[in-house]
């Protein structure tokens, strides 16, 4: 069995499921902006990417100052709604267990807030469970790119070969590819195992607990 030194992982569809609280957030933004006929299917495909970038993607809008007013609206309706609509996958504390167990440092790698993702994890564990949150606020560069990952290895000191990324989109593996890491697909989402195992991987999986015995 490898073993890695560092685990990270993407948030939304892999280690929880925000996708009834993503759903409210664009809905309230796109209704009021005059979009009504988008479906929570073609919401939920837009998770991973940034706001802007989704709501480019359902709407066609290109303008640069549109999107970011829309985002500073979703925003403002997520710090109200987001993560008491989010649920942690039920794998995922004994999953932290064994890699703490085990020694391993871990991560998560992410285009949301990173100060939602603590909230919300606080709720769940009397502390924090990973030794680092990189969230969209702390990058210049989002996820395909590589700068997430680069900088949680250089802050846990280990080497793109020690570790491996974990998510559920296209946008992971990518990210993965670009940061010169193992990818490990994880199927809670809405991609499908035809559309990650386009990107070179580890493994891919429904269950969180099998990337404790990657061999």
């Amino acid at each position: 069995m490898k073993k890695y030194l560092l685990y990270l992982f993407d948030f939304d569809y892999t280690l929880a499921d925000s996708s009834k609280g993503i759903v409210l957030c664009f809905r309230d933004v796109l209704e009021r902006a005059g979009y009504h006929d988008i479906s929570d299917d073609t919401i939920k495909r837009t998770i991973g990417l940034t706001l802007e970038e989704a709501f480019a993607s359902m709407t066609g809008e290109k303008d640069e100052a549109t999107l970011a007013r829309w985002r500073k609206e979703y925003v403002a309706v997520a710090d109200r709604v987001m993560n008491e609509a989010t649920k942690l996958f039920d794998e995922v504390t004994p999953l932290f267990d064994a890699l703490k167990a085990q020694g391993v440092k871990t991560g998560i790698i992410s285009t949301k807030y990173r100060y939602r993702i603590e909230d919300f994890l606080l709720r769940h564990f009397d502390s924090l469970p990973v030794d680092l949150i990189i969230g969209g606020e702390d990058v210049k560069t989002p996820k395909p790119s590589p700068e997430g990952v680069n900088e949680a290895m250089k802050k846990l000191g280990v080497k793109p070969h020690d570790v491996i990324y974990c998510g559920d989109s296209i946008v992971d593996g990518a990210t993965a590819r670009n940061a010169g890491v193992d990818f490990a697909g994880i199927l809670h989402g809405v991609t499908t195992r035809e559309e990650l195992e386009k990107y070179p991987h580890i493994i891919i999986t429904h269950n969180l607990l099998d990337l404790t015995m990657i061999e």
